[in-house]
C-alpha cells in the first residue's frame, strides 16, 4: 500500500462511502501508537460487516476503503504530515463535539475531490436551501468529465455526508437539506481548518474572507477572524495584505515577501 503520494487535483481518489466512525477509529488507533498492520487488521474486522458479501469484489471494496482511512490519518504525503500531526493534537485536546471539524479537514486536504463535492453542495444549500443530487452530479461532471466513475464517486461522497449528519434527506428523494452545523470560534481550530482548506486550492492561496465563507465548509459556522491571529496560531500560515481591506491567506512556503 503506497500511501506516500502527491496531491492530485484532477483525480478522484476517494470513491467509497466513508463513515465517520471509521475515521474516528483509525485516528484513535494511531494516537494509541498501534502499528499499521494491526490497524489494518482491526479496521478490516470492524467494517467488513458493512459490506454485502465476502466475494472478491466486496473484498476489493473493503481494501479500497481501508486505504482511504489509512491515507487520511497515517499515510498522507510528506506535504500533509505537519497538518496531520497537529490534527492528532487537536483530537486529543478538544471535546468530541469538535472532532468532526478535524476529520473533515483531514479528509478534504488528502482528497481534494471531497472538497469539490462539498463546494457544490454548499453552494446549492446557500442559494436555494436544498441541494439535489442531480444538480451536484451535473456540476461535478462538468469539472471532472462525463464518466461513470465520477458519478459513482460523487454519489458515495454524498452518502458519506449523510452518514456524517452534515446533510439530511428531505421528503423528495435525492434532495438534501443542511444538517448539523458546528459553530467554530477557537482560533487554533479555525487556523487548522483554513490551512486544511488551502490544500484544496491548487495555488494554495485565497482571500481570507473567501476561505471563511467558503461553501466547501458548509457544515461549519466560522467566526470572523483577522489574519494576524491565524498566523500566530500556525507557523505554516502566512498572509499578504491586498488592497485596503483584503488579506490573502497562504501556506508559508508559497508566500513571497
Amino acid at each position: 500500500m503506497n500511501m506516500n503520494t502527491k496531491l492530485n487535483y484532477s483525480s478522484i481518489g476517494i470513491d467509497r462511502v466513508i463513515q465517520m466512525e471509521w475515521l474516528v477509529k483509525t485516528a484513535s488507533l494511531v494516537i494509541d501508537g498501534t502499528d499499521n498492520t494491526t490497524i489494518k487488521n482491526i479496521l478490516m474486522d470492524d467494517i467488513k460487516g458493512h459490506f454485502r458479501s465476502k466475494e472478491v469484489s466486496s473484498r476489493g471494496a473493503i481494501d479500497k476503503t481501508i486505504t482511504i482511512l489509512m491515507r487520511t490519518w497515517i499515510g498522507s504525503n510528506k506535504e500533509l504530515k505537519p497538518l496531520q500531526e497537529d490534527g492528532m493534537e487537536l483530537l486529543k485536546r478538544y471535546p468530541r463535539t469538535h472532532h468532526i471539524l478535524v476529520h473533515w479537514g483531514m479528509i478534504a486536504s488528502t482528497y481534494p475531490f471531497w472538497q469539490c463535492v462539498a463546494m457544490q453542495t454548499g453552494r446549492l444549500l446557500r442559494l436555494q436551501g436544498t441541494a439535489a443530487a442531480s444538480q451536484i452530479q451535473r456540476r461535478i461532471r462538468e469539472q471532472f468529465g462525463q464518466r461513470e466513475t465520477v458519478s459513482l464517486a460523487t454519489s458515495r461522497v454524498l452518502r458519506s455526508f449523510l452518514n456524517w449528519g452534515v446533510i439530511t434527506e428531505t421528503e423528495t428523494k435525492g434532495v438534501y437539506s443542511a444538517g448539523t452545523t458546528l459553530e467554530v470560534s477557537d482560533h487554533k481550530l479555525i487556523a487548522w481548518l483554513l490551512e486544511a482548506s488551502l490544500y484544496g486550492v491548487t495555488d494554495k492561496v485565497s482571500p481570507l474572507k473567501d476561505l471563511i465563507n467558503s461553501p466547501s465548509l458548509f457544515p461549519f459556522q466560522i467566526k470572523p477572524i483577522n489574519a494576524e491571529i491565524l498566523v500566530s496560531a500556525s507557523s505554516r500560515l502566512d498572509y499578504l495584505r491586498h488592497g485596503m481591506d483584503e488579506d490573502l491567506l497562504m501556506l508559508r512556503n508559497n508566500s513571497t515577501k
